[in-house]
């Protein structure tokens, strides 16, 4: 039997597990990848399969993802993010748009802290949205800018979905993470000129705080402090690992130490907290490390029956455009993107694309770039966008999903202009790894 025909026949019976029973996606990606690799190769065969789990799980940088659900937890119940929001309610209320763009890069400090999409999304969503609701914002765009600066998670480093493509591909974390700042800023910077035009264009879209609500210069000055914390706990963990002073692994037990202590400065630390934190950590990281374990069992069948290497020989075969190919994995990402979650998405797919890519002369870091950018835009896409479920529960009872969907729209559209803009110019992905080496 063909490999092409093997591997759709294993798509197919994925998605009847998945969608027809609603079974755990780690589960049904195991037993597909352990069903087909017994009855195409025999039983003595599955014992590579818990040498290639082992070989996978003694690699230190997985340690990386629990330390930063782990921050992410500490974080959520320190008040960080309110300190943050009151900064820049003073400095950036009295703009039209301004709570709107404070939200956005409010989002980016935190995607820069935790690494982790619903960090953002969550936070934000009950301290920004209220404060924009009553103040007369659009609830389209003060729902969309809290989606798509949440989204950004992905791309700005500590990514967690980053770490985990590493992982699977072998690709240097530390060049990973490097590679998704000029992109990630980018899209902020997007995000941002956006929310200034509708403003100029529609003032009563995003109106400007009363003047009575406005702080003094002295306020503005005192407010300041609320970003030292947040500040030393970035350069705690992106700063040494640009520097080259720990690993990505050191550097996350680093932060999940810091934000420890930020919890204690706050007076937040409790008995339940700490527990609480931990508690969650455990069930999140578990939920990671067993989808891993299934989708390492799915693509074991897709590594061992040379996949990779067939389509690569097809594609040479119809002398398709490289560019044409990087074009239809990217619309494949984005379709996959909106029916599955982005970690079984990178076990699928990676060690498919990642050798044709490199067999077609492109950069696996930049491809790796745009992957992430895809799985961006999937997380704010209908039906099945996860920013979408998130913000549904922290928004209003009259809010529907519709209005969700409607909101994030432009901010798909800005996504989808900065995937195009990194695949027509790689340097932007690739410029700072080059240059911090």
């Amino acid at each position: 039997m063909s490999p092409i025909l093997i591997v759709l026949l294993m798509f197919l019976c994925l998605m009847f597990l998945f969608f027809a029973f609603g079974a755990p996606i780690a589960f049904v990606l195991g037993a597909v990848g352990v069903s087909f690799f017994y009855i195409l190769l025999g039983p003595q065969r599955l014992l590579v399969l818990p040498n290639g789990i082992f070989e996978t799980f003694t690699d230190e940088i997985l340690i990386a993802i629990p330390l930063f659900i782990m921050i992410g937890n500490l974080l959520d119940k320190s008040g960080i993010a309110d300190d943050m929001f009151e900064f820049i309610y003073k400095w950036l209320g009295p703009l039209r748009g301004g709570l709107a763009v404070g939200t956005v890069l409010v989002c980016v400090i935190i995607a820069a802290i935790v690494g982790i999409v619903g960090a953002a999304t969550v936070t934000m969503g009950l301290i920004a949205l209220p404060a924009m609701l009553k103040r007369g914002y659009s609830r389209n765009i003060a729902i969309g800018c809290i989606s798509g600066g949440g989204a950004l998670g992905f791309l700005i480093p500590p990514s967690v979905t980053m770490i985990v493509y590493c992982s699977v591909t072998g690709i240097s974390v530390g060049q990973m993470f490097m590679g998704g700042v000029v992109p990630g800023a980018m899209l902020a910077g997007l995000y941002i000129i956006y929310i200034f035009i509708r403003s100029a264009i529609q003032p009563d879209l995003c109106p400007a705080i009363p003047k009575e609500e406005r702080a003094t210069w002295s306020e503005k000055l005192l407010a300041v402090k609320n970003l030292i914390l947040p500040i030393l706990l970035i350069l705690s963990i992106m700063g040494t690992v640009f520097f080259g002073l720990a690993t990505p692994t050191e550097a996350a037990a680093l932060g999940a130490l810091v934000a420890f202590l930020i919890v204690i400065i706050h007076g937040k630390m409790t008995w339940d907290v700490f527990t609480g934190s931990i508690y969650r950590t455990a069930v999140l990281g578990s939920m990671v490390l067993w989808i891993i374990i299934g989708v390492l069992s799915f693509s074991a069948v897709i590594n061992t029956l040379g996949l990779a290497a067939v389509l690569t020989r097809m594609i040479e075969s119809f002398g398709l455009n490289p560019y044409t190919v990087i074009i239809m994995m990217m619309l494949s990402l984005f379709l996959l993107g909106m029916l599955m979650d982005d970690l079984p998405i990178i076990m699928i797919t990676a060690p498919l694309y990642v050798p044709i890519v490199t067999a077609l002369g492109f950069d696996p870091l930049w491809y790796g770039i745009l992957f992430i950018l895809n799985m961006q835009m999937a997380y704010l896409t209908p039906p099945f966008g996860f920013v979408l479920f998130y913000m549904k529960g922290v928004v209003p009872p009259e809010i529907s999903m519709g209005d969700i969907y409607k909101s994030v729209g432009p901010f798909v559209a800005l996504q989808a202009i900065g995937l195009i803009l990194v695949l027509l110019f790689p340097q932007l992905a690739l410029w700072l790894p080059r240059v911090l080496g």
